[in-house]
């Protein structure tokens, strides 16, 4: 005769090997059924787990950007939506170069997003201008002469994973404001930086070179030389 377990006994094992924590218990106590907190908390909580950044790049940068929507980093788990409308988006990635004929769309786009609304400046073309700073004509010397910068991320390009400690970084700056306050940090004039010290230069190519004597010589005499014959037309392959 076999020693079998009873039903009663593998009810106790699965229970004892599926469950062993147990059932949680409701408990009376109040402080443990009632949060207090301030209506500045509760709703930087509510906006810094629900950042919603604007479909929106530029030049290179944005490569490093589009690379969170993936599975391989997944933002979402931060709370960021993509969104293709200003008008849904209150975080602003300016990822990549902006140039003149870009800062009128870039400004129209800020502005027709919804307060609060904040602003990462992505890239060292972004803040600075970058590689194209010194001899450019172009492109803009920084963002923040645009619109209000409240976090800079350094980098060409910066990586996925910069974007994030970023992103960190401004939920602790959105947990940080107050509703009373966040007048205070509004903009109140466009070009908050010091101008670009340019010097005009006279260009290097000036034609002194297509007017010397030597190139007149050269182009005279390649111009009375006979026009070469035109190349017999190859008659096309007779299939058998």
């Amino acid at each position: 005769m076999t020693n079998t377990p009873s039903i009663e006994a593998l009810k106790d094992l699965r229970a004892a090997s599926c469950n062993p924590v147990g059932t949680p218990t409701i408990t009376s106590d109040l402080s443990e059924n009632v949060i207090l907190t301030t209506l500045d908390d509760i709703h930087n909580w509510a906006r810094l787990s629900s950042l919603w950044p604007l479909l929106y790049g530029t030049a290179c940068c944005f490569i490093e950007f589009a690379a969170l929507i993936g599975s391989r980093f997944d933002f979402d788990r931060f709370g960021l939506v993509p969104r293709s409308s200003p008008r849904q988006a209150d975080l602003l990635i300016v990822a990549g170069t902006v140039t003149m004929k870009m800062a009128p769309a870039l400004v129209r786009l800020y502005e027709q997003m919804p307060e609060p609304k904040y602003v990462i400046a992505m890239g060292a073309c972004t803040i600075t201008g970058g590689m194209f700073s010194a001899d450019s004509t172009t492109a803009v010397r920084g963002v923040d002469k645009l619109i209000p910068v409240d976090l800079y991320l350094p980098g060409c390009p910066p990586r996925p994973e910069a974007i994030f400690d970023a992103v960190i970084k401004l939920r602790k700056k959105v947990g940080n404001e107050a509703l009373v306050e966040r007048g205070n940090l509004q903009q109140s004039h466009r070009y908050c930086t010091v101008s670009h010290q340019m010097k005009a230069v006279a260009p290097i190519v000036n034609g002194q070179y297509l007017a010397a004597e030597t190139q007149r010589q050269a182009l005279a005499a390649a111009s009375s030389l006979p026009m070469p014959a035109p190349a017999a037309a190859i008659p096309a392959p007779v299939e058998a």
